[in-house]
């Protein structure tokens, strides 16, 4: 178990807290405004009330003895610039910054930001690559070359085998996992001679530009 704050109760950062106090970590939530403080209070251990742009604020919280600290300041580009500034000085091990545009990303790494996340860039990355195909159901990013993603088998993989696909030497990308719709089941790093079935679900990892192909296929 891990002990987070989250600054700044944008929809980011209330589905973040909820999330991570659902996986069993530690949880306070700060934000200025109370009825969005009201609406966390019930999933996560401390819910406070706060200006989290007053570093008194911030240094009286022990947020240095945290894993880590969120800053989800919604549309407030300068405040979460100050607020991750505050952050470093206070000696945070790992600050996690949401950034609303490219500039304000490399202002937020600038100053101490240990990750930066483009929260409704990456979605719509994501959502555009499930409209483009016909299969695609899900992607991982995995930085700027490798991706895994998750479809449905296209229509030239159905009722053949892993081995006479050839993904691997075919197109360079490997199958990790095969999950089993019918019967419920999860298969890790199948073998050459598992049959694909049109209810299976296929989770693929290569390089973007191998897994474009495999997700215009059909």
């Amino acid at each position: 178990m891990k002990s987070f704050a989250i600054l700044g109760l944008s929809s980011f950062g209330h589905y973040l807290a909820k999330a991570l106090s659902k996986q069993g970590h530690q949880i306070m939530a700060i934000d200025i405004n109370e009825d969005k403080i009201e609406k966390i209070r019930q999933y996560v251990d401390r819910a406070i009330v706060a200006d989290a742009c007053d570093k008194e604020t911030l240094a009286g919280l022990g947020l240095a003895e945290l894993d880590g600290v969120v800053v989800s300041l919604g549309e407030e580009i300068d405040a979460s610039v100050l607020v991750t500034l505050y952050l470093r000085d206070l000696g945070v091990k790992k600050i996690i910054a949401k950034a609303l545009t490219e500039d304000h990303g490399r202002i937020l790494d600038i100053i101490g930001a240990t990750r930066v996340v483009f929260p409704e860039k990456d979605e719509a990355y994501r959502v555009a690559n499930t409209l483009e195909s016909n299969y695609l159901l899900d992607t991982i990013v995995l930085g700027d070359e490798f991706s895994i993603i998750e479809l449905a088998p296209p229509q030239a993989f159905i009722a053949k085998t892993l081995g006479e696909l050839d993904l691997r030497n075919k197109y360079g990308v490997l199958v990790l996992i095969i999950k089993e719709v019918i019967p419920d089941n999860v298969v890790l790093i199948p073998t050459a001679d598992r049959i694909i079935k049109d209810s299976d679900i296929l989770m693929l990892l290569g390089k973007n530009e191998d897994l474009e192909k495999i997700k215009k296929m059909k």
